[in-house]
Formats: C-alpha cells, structure tokens, sequence
C-alpha cells in the first residue's frame, strides 16, 4: 500500500452537502473514507451512494455490538450497498463476529474489522466500568478473539499497535484512529498517538477526521499527514 492509501478520511460531518465538499476539495489523493454514526443518521444510504459513485472505498463504522441475528442482517444490508468495511465491536463475542464474517462472505472483498477498546476511554473510565485489565491487555484479548472469529482486522489506538502486531501477527489487519497530527489538537481522544507513531508501531492505516475536515483547507491538510506516514514507512 502506498502512503495515501494508508489513510482513511473519517467525515465527521453533520449534512450530506459537507461532505460533498470535503470529498471534491480533497480530490482523487484519498480513496477510502470513513462514514460514522453523525452522517449514517443524518444521510443515510445517500452518503454511501455519493462515495460510491466517485470510486470511493467506505467504511462503515457503526461499530456493531447487538444479537448475532441482527449484526449478520446489518452486514448483509450494508453488503447490499457496496461497502467494503464494516465494524463491529469485539466485545460482543466470538459467535457474534463470527455471523458478521459469514453474512459478509457474499459480498467479494467486504471485511469485517473488530474494534478491541474505544480510543476516548482512559484508564480511569476502564476501572469504572468494571474492566479489570488495562487498554492495552483489553485490547489484545479482543484482537485474539477476533483472529479466531476470522475478522479481517481490527482497530485499536496508537498505545496498543505494537502490542497487538505482536499478538496477532501479520495476518490481520490493524486500523488505527485516534490519530492526530503533531501539533493538533487531541480533543476527546484519551489515547492518540500521531500519523509516524502508529505506522512505525505496525499500523496498517490511520483513521484521521477531524483535523483534516475541519482544516480551512483539506486538501493540505491531507497531504501533510501522507507526507508524515511516507517519512515513516
């Protein structure tokens, strides 16, 4: 993969009509953006399609967690819409990854990616949930769980790349959001790490939204943070 194709633009935008502009003014260097919960809601199967249209790989980040009937139907519709990626999260268990990995065998090239621990949480909002492990031995037991659901990858934050990469091996791949050019602002980010950072600890892409969709111009914005992950490659 080459560095542009390392990063995934996460459009955290409210109306199809920012989208739209952020997509045109970012031109051809992107080829996969991510549409979460914000746009899915406010623009539904229209976003998709707009991507779609324009050659674009999406990912559907709806991180997944329900019965394993109703995340296999989710998958298979989302299938249904041409997109390539899909979350859901890890801590629902083995059977229910493993349905959405079977629903998304109909569709060629559609994969599921698990997400191990949500990067907003610290170590504090673990403990008070009732983790007893830490972020990064949460997120290497999900990872484990996930490989033996046969996910196609997982997410995790910039902390725990290198841990996982060494769990996991090469054979999944692992996403990494959270990120945030040096410099920028981190937000509600509680474990985020830089573009360099999770490519040099085994990143295979970075998830970047904010600092390049609310940059005055994102087109530069995203060549900055390809330049980056080339100087870390």
């Amino acid at each position: 993969m080459t560095a542009r194709e390392k990063l995934i633009v996460a459009l955290d935008v409210p109306t199809l009509d920012e989208m739209a502009a952020i997509v045109t003014a970012i031109g051809d260097t992107i080829a996969t953006y991510k549409v979460g919960h914000q746009l899915y809601i406010a623009a539904g199967p229209k976003a998709i399609a707009f991507l779609k249209e324009r050659g674009k790989r999406v990912f559907l980040d709806l991180k997944l967690h329900e019965i394993s009937n109703s995340v296999a139907a989710a998958v298979h519709a989302a299938g249904k819409l041409g997109i390539d990626m899909v979350t859901v999260h890890a801590s629902g268990g083995r059977k229910m990854m493993q349905a959405a990995v079977d629903a998304a065998a109909e569709f060629p090239g559609m994969q599921i990616l698990a997400l191990t621990v949500v990067t907003g949480l610290s170590a504090e909002d673990m403990a008070e949930i009732g983790f007893v492990a830490g972020a990064a031995e949460q997120a290497v037991r999900l990872a484990r769980l996930a490989k033996a659901s046969n996910c196609h990858g997982v997410i995790a934050s910039p902390h725990e790349v290198k841990a996982l990469r060494a769990a996991i091996g090469a054979e999944l791949r692992i996403v990494t959001p959270g990120v945030r050019p040096a410099g920028a602002a981190i937000g509600d980010q509680s474990r985020a790490g830089t573009p360099a950072q999770a490519i040099q600890a085994g990143a295979d892409a970075i998830i970047v939204g904010r600092p390049i969709v609310q940059a005055a111009d994102p087109a530069f914005a995203v060549q900055q943070i390809v330049a980056e992950i080339a100087q870390a490659e």
